[in-house]
């Protein structure tokens, strides 16, 4: 993995442009999928589903995520209302009529993102609180090795002062553990991925 400046994501054709102009991009990150070609999207976004979210991270992350969800429970941040569809408009209400027909790719309780759309050379995911509405955009590229790559765009619309004091707070945390355990759960993934499909995940 390694991040990227916010061009890696802005100068590509992604359809998610369109649809965030009032959103701001946090992080650009790169994963490292060796022998990946044009058509190996839909297979990596598999494999990172069989590899499970986030109750299948390391202890610090899921603690990390234990204190956050609990904080969240204590100070109302997660309540319903503050909420994609509540709080805030879904990005789905956005879609142009190809986009709105396509896929959304699949959503599960263990993934607290919900899919917004998903194509064969990217997909977005959204998710919603008191602090912010963020949106989880992975995209399909060619890397400088001629491989393709995973890039995920994470862009974010905090609100008011304190969504963006929040997104200061836990900057630390996303650079220092929760993205490298992520890194290592991703690229684990698309390297096991044959491995997966043969026990039928």
């Amino acid at each position: 993995m390694s991040r990227l400046a916010e061009t890696a994501h802005t100068e590509q054709p992604w359809r998610i442009h369109a649809l965030t102009p009032d959103f701001t991009v946090e992080d650009v990150w790169s994963f490292r999928t060796p022998g990946a070609g044009p058509d190996d999207f839909p297979a990596m976004l598999a494999a990172m589903q069989a590899a499970g979210g986030p109750a299948k991270q390391p202890w610090p992350v899921r603690a990390l995520f234990a204190i956050r969800w609990k904080l969240g429970a204590l100070l109302g941040w997660d309540k319903a209302s503050a909420g994609v569809g509540e709080r805030v408009v879904s990005l789905r209400d956005r879609l142009p009529a190809d986009l709105r027909e396509a896929p959304r790719g699949p959503d599960n309780d263990a993934m607290p993102l919900k899919a917004v759309y998903e194509l064969d050379r990217e997909s977005a995911r959204e998710l919603a609180n008191k602090t912010v509405h963020t949106v989880m955009h992975l995209g399909w590229v060619q890397g400088a090795d001629g491989d393709h790559e995973l890039r995920m765009a994470v862009l974010v619309k905090p609100n008011g002062r304190f969504g963006r004091l929040y997104m200061a707070a836990i900057a630390p945390f996303r650079y220092l553990i929760v993205y490298p355990s992520l890194t290592r759960q991703w690229e684990q993934a698309w390297r096991e991925r044959d491995q997966m499909r043969a026990q039928g995940h």
